[in-house]
C-alpha cells in the first residue's frame, strides 16, 4: 500500500503518545463538538444568538490558552500557521515586499483568497487596519501586534459570514477573545531562546480581579522583548555559498562598475584591496561570469560571500499591552460595561544594507553615464551596497516601526421582559493604530555629488563623442579610485537620510442589538431572534513622507493614500426548531457605504440547517454570501510610479507581426491611482458535514467546502493595457468603443512615437473559488499510564481556480506553474498524556509539497514538530518547558530558488530549534 503524508503523520506521532504526557496541541485540538453542560448556553462565532450546542451549522475551530502553551508557539502568526484552513501564502518577517510596504506586520489568509478577505476581530468587534497597505494593494489586519499571553482563545469560522458581521468576511473570520476573566492574580514569566543563536525573548504577563460591590473587572498586562536573529546566525542562509546553484554563490556586488552593453569594467586586485577590512574582513575580489565575455572582461567586482547575511530573519521587537474589561452593576438586569486594550510596540527590522547607483532627476536609475575622467572615459555604471563599517553598524540600516494602539468600548447590556428573556446591548468603539515607520534611503542629490561631482553635459555634446555618436548621456569626470575607496561613517551620514511615514488608520462604530432565546414557541420548541443596527466610520492615511512621493531618495518613489468612508447596517437573524431533530437558522443583513461623493449598497444573507437523528450524530449545512466594501487604498490611493516593461504591440502590428508573436518591450514608467468608481467584492460559500459525538470521549467530522468570489479588485496589467491600445490604434479593434478609448488614454507617447508612461489603476475584474473537505478527531480515554488524549485535523483542497478577465482561461492556483504557492494538503496532530502533576505534550503541524521556483516540479513536504512539559508545582504554581522544531527541520531543497534566503520565505523559517521555559504563579 503507498504510503500518504497522512501515514507518515501518526506513526510517530502515535509512538510518541505513548511515552509523553501534557496538554492539548493548538490547531489539532482547536474544535470540540461536545456540549455546554445540562442547562448552559453558549454564543458561539458565527451568530449572535446564545445556543444549547457548541456544534452549529458551519464549523468553527477554537484555540485556547493552554493549548498554545502547550504547543510551544511564540506568537499570534506561529499559532494561525497551525491552523490547517489557513492555507494562503502571507508575509513573514523575513519578505522582502513586507519590508518595503507594510514593515514588520502579518496577515492571516484563510482559504487562500488573500489576507484582504478575512475578517479579523478582537474580543467580537472590529479593529482598525494597519495602516500601510498588503503589497501596496490592499488593506489588512495585522495580526502580530496581539498579545498572545492575554489570548484567551482564538475563534476561527471559514465561509462567507457577511450577514452576521458585515464587509470582509469573504473566506472567514477571526476572533481573538482576550482574557476578561480573573478570580485570582496570575503573574506569569516566560523565557525564549535559539540553539543557533540569537532571538532570545522575555515576556512577563499579569492579571488580576476587580470585585468592589457593584464594580467588577479585570486588568491585565504584556510586556514582552524579543532579540532580533540575523541571517549570518543561520548556516542555512549565512553566505552566498549557500546558493543551490554554483551561478548565484559569487558575493554580494558591494562595489560593481558595468559599462553601457552591461559588460564589466573589472576591478582590480587593488581596487578591492581598499575595502579589504570590510564586511568584517570578508570583501575581495568577486567574479561574475554572466557580466564578463568570455575572454578579456572577467566580471570582476568586489565583494562578499558573507555580507548576504546581514539581513534579519526574525525582527526585533518590544511590545507593552494593556488591557481591562470592566462592569457595574446598575440593577439585576442592567449592567454598565467598558473595555480597553492599549498597546505600544517597537520594532527593527533589516532587509539589507543601504545601495546607491546614479540616479537622474526624473528618477531613473539605470545608472548609466558618461564618464571623462583622465583615468577612464568611456560609459559607466556604479552600484554601490554600503557595508557595515562604512555606515557605523546595521542599525542604520534597519526598518524601525514605532506603533501604538487602542481600542475602548463603552457601553450597556442588559435584559427586560417576562423572565428577563430579552436580552440587549448598546456599544460604541473606536479602534485606532498610529505609527511611524523610518526607512533609512540614500538622498540622491547628495550622493551623486560626493561620487560623480556636477554634470558636465551630455554626451550628444560634440565636445565628447560628436552629436551622432552619443547615448544622450549625462557626462560627470568621475574618479574610480574615490569609488572604490570605503566611506567613513560621518561621509555615509553626509549622503544618507531617513524617510519618515506618519501612517494612521481607525475605525468608529455604534451598534445596538436585541435579541431573545424564545421570540414565540413552535411544536419542536422556541424561535431565536437577534437585530442588530450599526452605523460608523472608518479613516486611513498612508502619512507618506513627501520627499518620497518624487525622485528624492534612491531608487524609491511611493504613493500617498488618504480618505475614509461611512457605513450603516441592519442585520436580523432567526434559529428556527422545525423538527424535534431538526434546527434551521436564518440570517440578513443590508449594509451601505459612502465614500468619495459614491454611495454602495450590499445585501447578504446565511442559511443553516442541523439535523440530530439521534443525540450523538450531526449532519449540517450552510450557505451564505459575503462582500468586502471597496478597499480604502485602492479607492484613495494616490498618483505613484513605478518600473516596469510593456511591449509596444501598435509597433509591432505596423510591422507585420501578429500581436502573440510581438516580444518584451523596455523598460518603463508605470503611472499608479486609486478608482473611486469601485464595486464591492462579493462570494457565495457552501458548506456540509457531519459531526458523530458518541461519547465526550471522542468526537469526529467531516465537512465540505466552497467559496466562490467574484469582482475581486486588481490592478490592470501593463501589457494587457498596451495590447488593447495597440490594436485598437491598428484597426484590430474598433478604436470608438469605450475599453479602445480608455486603453489609449492610458497610453502616453513622445514625438517619435514610442512608449514613456502607462497609467494603471484598479479595477473590478477577477473571480476566485475554491472548494476541499476539512477532517476533525479528538479522543480522550484512561490509559494505564494516566489520561491519554489524541487530536488530529486535515484540510485537502479539491480544486482553487482563478480567472483574471472574462473570456480567460480558469488558471490551477494548485498548479506548480501557476505562480502561486498554495498547499493542496495541511495536516496537524496532537497527543498528550496527563499523570499526577505531570504533562507533556507533542504536536505535527505538515505542508504537503509546493512548487519549485522553477516551476517545473515540486518541493517535498514540510512537517515540524513541537513538544512541551509541564510540572504542576503547587496548585497554585506550575512550569513548563516547550521546544518548537524539535527536530532542526531546514526548509526544504529548492535548486532554483537561488535568491535570499534561498526558501520559500513566505512558508518557511531559518529560527530552527528553538524553546521556552514558563512559569506561572497564582494568588
Amino acid at each position: 500500500m503507498k504510503k500518504t503524508f497522512l501515514h507518515k503523520m501518526l506513526k510517530p506521532a502515535l509512538l510518541a503518545g505513548c511515552s509523553l504526557i501534557g496538554l492539548s496541541g493548538a490547531a489539532a485540538l482547536a474544535q470540540d463538538a461536545t456540549p455546554p453542560e445540562e442547562g448552559g448556553v453558549v454564543t458561539v462565532l458565527g451568530s449572535r444568538i446564545p445556543r444549547t450546542q457548541k456544534e452549529g451549522p458551519a464549523p468553527v475551530t477554537v484555540i485556547t490558552q493552554d493549548q498554545i502553551r502547550a504547543g510551544g508557539y511564540g506568537s499570534v502568526p506561529d499559532v494561525l500557521k497551525t491552523l490547517t484552513q489557513n492555507s494562503g501564502e502571507t508575509q513573514s518577517m523575513q519578505s522582502g515586499n513586507a519590508a518595503d510596504y507594510s514593515p514588520g506586520a502579518q496577515q492571516v489568509d484563510l482559504r487562500g483568497l488573500g489576507p484582504n478577505h478575512t475578517l479579523v476581530m478582537v474580543n467580537g468587534r472590529r479593529v482598525a487596519d494597519y495602516p500601510m497597505p498588503f503589497n501596496g494593494d490592499s488593506n489588512f489586519t495585522d495580526i502580530s501586534n496581539i498579545p498572545l499571553g492575554m489570548v484567551d482563545r482564538i475563534e476561527v469560522l471559514s465561509g462567507s459570514a457577511s450577514a452576521i458581521y458585515g464587509s470582509d468576511a469573504l473566506a472567514g473570520v477571526v476572533n481573538f477573545k482576550l482574557k476578561d476573566r480573573a478570580d485570582e492574580t496570575t503573574i506569569d514569566y516566560r523565557y525564549g531562546w535559539t540553539e543557533q543563536g540569537g532571538g532570545q525573548s522575555h515576556r512577563l504577563n499579569f492579571s488580576t480581579g476587580l470585585d468592589f460591590g457593584r464594580l467588577h473587572g479585570v486588568v491585565g498586562g504584556e510586556i514582552m522583548k524579543q532579540d532580533p536573529i540575523y541571517g549570518y546566525q543561520r548556516e542555512r542562509q549565512d553566505s552566498t555559498a549557500d546558493a543551490p546553484d554554483p551561478d548565484y554563490q559569487m558575493g554580494v556586488t558591494n562595489w560593481q562598475r558595468v559599462d553601457y552593453d552591461v559588460y564589466a569594467i573589472d576591478a582590480t586586485t587593488a581596487d578591492c584591496a581598499l575595502s579589504a577590512s570590510t564586511n568584517e574582513g570578508t570583501t575581495s575580489l568577486q567574479i561574475d561570469p554572466y557580466y564578463g565575455d568570455g575572454d578579456e572582461i572577467q566580471g570582476a567586482y568586489c565583494g562578499s560571500q558573507t555580507a548576504v547575511g546581514y539581513r534579519t530573519v526574525q525582527s526585533e521587537r518590544t511590545m507593552v499591552n494593556l488591557v481591562g474589561s470592566f462592569s457595574y452593576d446598575l440593577s439585576d438586569r442592567t449592567h454598565l460595561f467598558l473595555d480597553l486594550q492599549l498597546g505600544k510596540s517597537d520594532l527593527k527590522l533589516l532587509k539589507r544594507p543601504t545601495s546607491w547607483g546614479y540616479q537622474d532627476e526624473d528618477g531613473n536609475d539605470v545608472g548609466d553615464f558618461y564618464n571623462v575622467h583622465p583615468s577612464y572615459e568611456g560609459t559607466d555604471n556604479w552600484y554601490r551596497i554600503f557595508t557595515p563599517e562604512e555606515m557605523g553598524g546595521l542599525d542604520k540600516a534597519m526598518r524601525h516601526v514605532e506603533a501604538t494602539t487602542y481600542t475602548i468600548t463603552p457601553g450597556v447590556r442588559g435584559s427586560f421582559g417576562a423572565d428577563d428573556k430579552w436580552h440587549y446591548e448598546a456599544a460604541l468603539s473606536a479602534s485606532v493604530y498610529n505609527a511611524e515607520v523610518t526607512f533609512p534611503f540614500i538622498n540622491v542629490e547628495k550622493a551623486n555629488a560626493f561620487f560623480l561631482g556636477p554634470q558636465l553635459g551630455w554626451d550628444t555634446d560634440d565636445e565628447y563623442l560628436g552629436e551622432d555618436d552619443g547615448y544622450g548621456l549625462p557626462v560627470f569626470s568621475a574618479d574610480p579610485t574615490r569609488f572604490y575607496t570605503p566611506l567613513t561613517p560621518a561621509q555615509y551620514a553626509s549622503i544618507a537620510e531617513n524617510s519618515v511615514y506618519k501612517p494612521r488608520s481607525s475605525v468608529f462604530e455604534a451598534s445596538v442589538t436585541v435579541g431573545t432565546q424564545e421570540l414565540f414557541e413552535m411544536p419542536a420548541g422556541p424561535v431565536g431572534f437577534n437585530f442588530l443596527v450599526e452605523a460608523g466610520r472608518q479613516d486611513y492615511n498612508q502619512g507618506t513622507d513627501p520627499k518620497a512621493t518624487q525622485p528624492y531618495y534612491f531608487s524609491w518613489v511611493d504613493f500617498t493614500a488618504k480618505g475614509h468612508r461611512t457605513h450603516s447596517a441592519a442585520a436580523v437573524e432567526f434559529s428556527v426548531p422545525l423538527l424535534s431533530t431538526l434546527q434551521s437558522s436564518l440570517a440578513a443583513r443590508y449594509d451601505t457605504f459612502d465614500y468619495a461623493g459614491h454611495t454602495v449598497g450590499e445585501t447578504t444573507y446565511n442559511l443553516g440547517l442541523e439535523f440530530r437523528p439521534i443525540k450523538t450524530l450531526l449532519f449540517r449545512a450552510a450557505a451564505g454570501t459575503g462582500f468586502r466594501a471597496p478597499d480604502l487604498n485602492y479607492v484613495y490611493r494616490g498618483t505613484g510610479f513605478e518600473e516596469g516593461r510593456a511591449t509596444d504591440y501598435y509597433e509591432c502590428i505596423q510591422d507585420g507581426d501578429y500581436p502573440d508573436d510581438c516580444g518584451r518591450g523596455p523598460r518603463i514608467r508605470v503611472r499608479t491611482g486609486g478608482n473611486i468608481n469601485l464595486e464591492p467584492e462579493t462570494s457565495e460559500s457552501f458548506n456540509a458535514g457531519v459531526v458523530w459525538a458518541p461519547s465526550r470521549a471522542f468526537d469526529i467530522s467531516v465537512d465540505y467546502f466552497k467559496i466562490d468570489m467574484n469582482g475581486q479588485v486588481e490592478d490592470l496589467l501593463v501589457n494587457n493595457l498596451t495590447r488593447t491600445e495597440g490594436e485598437c490604434r491598428a484597426g484590430l479593434q474598433d478604436a470608438n468603443t469605450p475599453t479602445c478609448q480608455d486603453a489609449i488614454a492610458r497610453v502616453t507617447r513622445d514625438g517619435d512615437g514610442d512608449i514613456t508612461q502607462v497609467f494603471v489603476s484598479p479595477i473590478n475584474v477577477s473571480k476566485e473559488s475554491t472548494s476541499g473537505v476539512d477532517l476533525s478527531l479528538h479522543s480522550r480515554f484512561t490509559t494505564p499510564v494516566g489520561a491519554l488524549g489524541f487530536s488530529a485535523s486535515y484540510t485537502h483542497v479539491l480544486d482553487h481556480g482563478y480567472t483574471r478577465y472574462v473570456g480567460d482561461p480558469e488558471l490551477d492556483k494548485l498548479a506548480n506553474d501557476s505562480s502561486y504557492y498554495i498547499p493542496r494538503d495541511k495536516a496537524s496532530v496532537s497527543i498528550n498524556l496527563a499523570k499526577g502533576k505531570w504533562r507533556f505534550n507533542i504536536d505535527g503541524n505538515h505542508t504537503a509539497r509546493l512548487p519549485n521556483y522553477d516551476e517545473n516540479g515540486w518541493v517535498g513536504a514540510y512537517t515540524t514538530w513541537n513538544g512541551s512539559v509541564q510540572y504542576d508545582v503547587r496548585d497554585n504554581v506550575k512550569v513548563s518547558l516547550a521546544l518548537s522544531n524539535l527536530f532542526d527541520t531546514k526548509p526544504p531543497y529548492d535548486s532554483g530558488w537561488t535568491s535570499y534566503p534561498y526558501y520559500n520565505s513566505s512558508w518557511y523559517d531559518g529560527l530552527g530549534r528553538n524553546g521556552y521555559l514558563q512559569i506561572t504563579y497564582k494568588y
